[in-house]
């Protein structure tokens, strides 16, 4: 299916199709390669079927209880690193992007959809870290550019233990919202593909944002959404967060028991 949209034969609605900052400002690349990252699929029932899988979905309810939303899915198509570093994704908290609470109530599952290890990129996590606070975080100052909405903590103990999760096809990894996690480079010649799904209680509750750390995401995320939504004749002004996530979070059914 992945294939299918980077050759165009398929239309998804609200789906955000992402390159690398490094592809971006170079000449353009036809097709998988030039594809990072896909992001909110929910409107896609072949790919969204890996959020509705069994095996998944009687994990992530340990979490949030027997009621779950899909809030946030993507196709991670991690590219060979053009020699800038861009391939890499900054050590993190997913909470950072999310205007809803509890972090308790939300898990994210992350499968490996080939053989993953430290040379093609894989996860590294801080240990431990799901137990602190939402951290500030800002993009951080690489050389060769950083891709959009990769932002990075700020401030965190760079002499804290870090585990490698080198994975086999198949394999997930289950993790909080507030655990720091991120990927290395892409040292291969070869793309390296996973796939994930956030999932929250159904009875997550929204907060406002303004005014907190989380306030320059708001701002950047309706920069983003701007074109499309005035494109579908909607005012963004009238819209908040809350009314984002609410679209494109969707319902998951749940397996027969």
């Amino acid at each position: 299916r992945f294939e299918q949209i980077c050759r165009r034969e398929v239309e998804i609605p609200g789906l955000t199709i992402m390159r690398d900052v490094a592809i971006a400002r170079s000449e353009f690349v036809p097709g998988e390669q030039a594809v990072t990252k896909l992001q909110e699929f929910q409107n896609d029932d072949i790919l969204f079927g890996y959020c509705e899988l069994p095996e998944i979905i009687k994990y992530v309810q340990t979490f949030t209880g027997k009621e779950v939303k899909a809030m946030h899915t993507m196709l991670i198509n991690k590219p060979p690193d053009p020699g800038k570093k861009t391939s890499r994704h900054p050590l993190h908290q997913d909470l950072h992007y999310f205007p809803f609470r509890p972090a308790d109530r939300v898990v994210c599952s992350w499968t490996a959809m080939q053989k993953v290890n430290r040379e093609n990129g894989c996860l590294v996590v801080l240990p431990g870290t799901h137990k602190g606070e939402l951290l500030q975080h800002d993009y951080p100052e690489w050389e060769g550019g950083v891709n959009k909405m990769y932002h990075g903590v700020r401030d965190f103990d760079p002499n804290a233990p870090r585990v490698h999760l080198p994975m086999d096809t198949g394999d997930t990894v289950f993790f909080h919202p507030l655990l720091i996690h991120g990927s290395g480079m892409n040292k291969t010649k070869g793309f390296r593909k996973s796939i994930s799904c956030h999932y929250a209680s159904a009875d997550i509750n929204y907060i406002d944002v303004k005014g907190s750390i989380q306030d320059g995401v708001e701002k950047e995320v309706f920069e983003m959404v701007h074109k499309k939504l005035v494109a579908r004749g909607v005012d963004p002004t009238k819209l908040t967060m809350k009314d984002l996530w609410m679209f494109k979070s969707r319902d998951v059914s749940l397996p027969l028991n």
